[in-house]
């Protein structure tokens, strides 16, 4: 009796906490795993907190660290990061699927639900197919971004070593993850040794935008090739933000940084980093340059594209660009007293707009929250540049000024749970929040307040 009434509280449970619960214990995991002599190049057992905040990072494609990736961990170590980043990027459910479909199990209604909530999807038809594409296609990117950079890294280390170079950091950049192995050549100095090497920066940045684009935008190419106006909305807002984001970011960091962190740099060199930095900042987490020693512009724009993210039903993570492109719509709409909002031909619908107001609601208020917490626990740190990092972590993007290796223990847990969150939150940490058992018919009598 027991056990038919635990069986059917799990099976009454929601996408969204299913979800929730699937990323927790895939850190778990990956803790545990971590915490293992075998995972370290010393032979000893790594601490629970160090493990924890990896193996997070890790698996929710994030990026921050408190140890070196590659002085403080094996190969079999690299090996489990990779795991987390690959599941993690994909989304567990999507692989899980895909595992289905090769054995020749059925996938039933709950099990579409729970990949439409996963990827984030707009309706349940399709998905197992959309499935198939998104993996297929991952192998396929990554394949192709680790053979290029094998190719490339031969200039700069043996075989072997560039070999599994080549494949961790294909699937870092593609899973957005920000991970990387150069502390083979300096600890924590991310791509900063290959500024002037624009082969590495630009195959890095293809993949970094294919992984963050979303898949169904994926889906919208391979079915209508370059013939853009035949794409679903979703997917045409997706490509035209995000491609605004990165000019207009590319632009506003090669002017703020042309004299400073780019000025020993040659002209086409500045042009490549300030588009690298770009395109990484709004999940990736790899940097070209110091940031810590960056302009107040670029740590601004940094906090904003960090905030901003990726694209829905991709590896990145942030609010989304159609987060805000439906922000921006709705307030030049209201600006003009229009009764609509409207965009490419088509008319948004209500809901679209209350949920893009309620994400931002919720990662503005964990962001500002946790950034005076952590503030006030560690005043060692300047606000900026604790902002900078709790952007990073909930955004799930990695990019740091050197804070999350440095904070009290407090600090650490918080920047964690951000990182969890981020994850959740980028296909449905909202909907926790806004999820109730059935809509209420009751209508509260109407004022009207004054606003602005």
């Amino acid at each position: 009796m027991n056990d038919n009434k635990l069986k059917k509280r799990l099976y009454n449970l929601s996408y969204t906490k299913i979800v929730a619960g699937g990323y927790f214990l895939l850190l778990i995991i990956g803790t545990f795993l971590l915490m293992l002599p075998i995972s370290a190049k010393n032979g000893e057992w790594t601490s629970f907190p160090d493990a924890l905040t990896t193996a997070t990072s890790a698996s929710c494609v994030t990026g921050l660290i408190v140890v070196d990736t590659f002085t403080q961990w094996s190969v079999f170590g690299q090996g489990i990061l990779l795991f987390l980043i690959q599941v993690g990027g994909l989304g567990y459910m999507t692989i899980i699927m895909f595992i289905s479909v090769l054995i020749g199990r059925k996938i039933g209604i709950r099990e579409r639900g729970l990949l439409k909530e996963s990827t984030n999807a707009l309706q349940i038809g399709g998905l197992v197919a959309l499935a198939k594409k998104a993996i297929l296609g991952t192998l396929l990117f990554e394949g192709v971004g680790a053979i290029l950079l094998f190719l490339r890294f031969l200039r700069y280390f043996p075989v072997g070593k560039a070999l599994w170079f080549g494949v961790f950091h294909s699937v870092s950049a593609f899973c957005n993850a920000g991970f990387d192995l150069m502390g083979a050549i300096e600890p924590y100095s991310s791509v900063t040794h290959f500024y002037s090497d624009p082969f590495v920066l630009i195959v890095l940045s293809v993949l970094i935008f294919t992984g963050g684009i979303g898949f169904i935008v994926w889906n919208d190419f391979c079915i209508h090739k370059f013939r853009l106006h035949k794409y679903k909305l979703h997917s045409k807002i997706a490509l035209f933000t995000s491609i605004c984001l990165i000019f207009a970011g590319a632009l506003l960091m090669f002017v703020a940084e042309y004299n400073t962190t780019l000025g020993e740099m040659n002209g086409f060199d500045k042009i490549i980093n300030a588009f690298f930095a770009s395109v990484s900042a709004r999940t990736a987490g790899m940097n070209s340059f110091d940031l810590s020693a960056s302009s107040p512009v670029t740590y601004l724009v940094n906090i904003i594209f960090m905030l901003i993210g990726g694209s829905p039903g991709s590896t990145a993570g942030g609010m989304k660009t159609t987060t805000i492109a439906v922000l921006v719509l709705a307030g030049w709409a209201n600006m003009r007293n229009s009764k609509h909002v409207n965009i490419f031909g088509r008319r948004l619908e209500e809901d679209v707009i209350k949920k893009a107001l309620t994400v931002t609601m919720i990662y503005f208020s964990l962001t500002v929250f946790s950034s005076v917490l952590i503030s006030l626990t560690n005043p060692s740190f300047s606000l900026s540049e604790v902002l900078f990092e709790v952007s990073s972590a909930i955004g799930t993007v990695g990019l740091s000024v050197g804070v999350t290796g440095k904070v009290n223990l407090f600090g650490q847990m918080l920047l964690t749970l951000l990182m969890y969150c981020g994850r959740v939150g980028s296909m449905s940490f909202a909907m926790i929040f806004t999820e109730v058992k059935a809509p209420s018919h009751i209508k509260m009598p109407s004022e009207k307040i004054i606003i602005g």
